[in-house]
């Protein structure tokens, strides 16, 4: 009797292989990317805290400060639990009266009328940087991508 077409037990293996290939290549591809989406998360979760420290100073009618640990690699509003910046990810900050600033502390003054010190924060890794850009009229953080 001649027999045509795949057993069980090779479609079987078959399946395995394939489900071990792409398990594979996706663990790889994802080290590749990593490094770029977190430095795009923590972009985003500086400007969401910088808003949240405007409101803060705005809602309570006190002074706030969004502080940035160049040195120590953390970020955070004054009073809370500061947030490390990821691995691999470099920081640098253009203040508008003292040019480029890549060490050390550095604070933005959040006035209770809404206005604060301005400045362009930029996070970079890899290939692909990310700028935050702040209106020290209107308080707002805009997040421009740059590859």
């Amino acid at each position: 009797m001649k027999k045509n077409g795949f057993t069980l037990i090779e479609i079987i293996i078959v399946l395995f292989l394939i489900t071990l290939i792409l398990g594979l290549s996706s663990v790889f591809f994802a080290g590749a990317f990593l490094p770029a989406a977190k430095m795009e998360a923590a972009g985003r979760e500086i400007a969401g805290q910088i808003r949240q420290a405007r409101s803060l100073a705005k809602l309570n009618s006190v002074r706030t400060l969004f502080t940035i640990d160049l040195d120590g690699r953390t970020y955070g509003i004054e009073g809370q639990e500061p947030k490390p910046f990821p691995a691999g990810t470099a920081v640098r900050i253009i203040d508008p009266s003292s040019k480029e600033i890549s060490e050390g502390k550095y604070s933005l003054v959040f006035s209770p009328t809404g206005g604060m010190s301005g400045g362009t924060i930029i996070l970079s890794a890899k290939k692909k940087s990310l700028r935050i850009e702040l209106d020290p009229i209107t308080g707002a953080a805009v997040i421009k991508e740059k590859k």
